[in-house]
């Protein structure tokens, strides 16, 4: 992890809520989607995102994310990680709306994968998301990656131009498995950037 000045910071636990709200903007609902799936009698959505958030371990952790913050107020988050130069098969067992992702993943083996970005609305339009995802590009550096990646909805053409606009093209697409989730995209598609 690199050094970060404000108006980012790491995430703590008492930023579980927030990282749950972000992750389902940056996950285009398919969190929510899932976790209403998950949920316990008497226990909603939200709930079951808080709680994901709040674990020590997996990718979606408050122990992952760095958030960047306007007027003390948490704005917006970003996960992002190495993706192994080897990727491994993927199981038989995966649920069919995540395989079109992982088959994208697959592609930008060894890349610095934007995982989670998002910020509030609120907060849109304020240049923050571009300046997540410049600390993304610190942390590929640092970590001697020369590709990042991101893959986005066909249906959010504002984040694709920002991507553009931060020096990201399009390497492939692969149509969304819905099933009964409703999105307005067709396509997940994989942007790289060289570093």
């Amino acid at each position: 992890m690199i050094d970060l000045p404000k108006p980012f910071r790491s995430a703590t636990l008492d930023d579980a809520p927030v990282l749950a709200e972000l992750i389902n903007y940056a996950g285009e609902g398919i969190p929510v989607y899932l976790w209403e799936k998950m949920a316990e009698p008497g226990q909603s959505a939200q709930d079951v995102g808080i709680q994901r958030a709040s674990r020590e371990e997996g990718s979606f952790s408050y122990r992952n994310a760095i958030i960047i913050d306007h007027d003390e107020t948490a704005a917006g988050c970003l996960i992002d990680y190495a993706i192994p130069d080897e990727v491994e098969a993927i199981p038989d067992d995966m649920p069919a709306m995540f395989r079109p992702i992982q088959e994208l993943e697959n592609q930008v083996a060894g890349s610095w994968y934007v995982y989670v970005l998002a910020v509030r609305p609120q907060f849109r339009r304020m240049g923050m998301g571009r300046a997540l995802l410049g600390v993304a590009e610190q942390q590929a550096r640092a970590a001697g990656k020369q590709v990042m990646s991101i893959i986005v909805s066909d249906g959010n053409p504002g984040a694709q131009r920002l991507y553009e606009s931060c020096g990201y093209s399009v390497l492939a697409a692969k149509p969304m498995v819905k099933d009964d989730w409703v999105n307005n995209g067709e396509n997940w598609v994989l942007m790289t950037k060289p570093l």
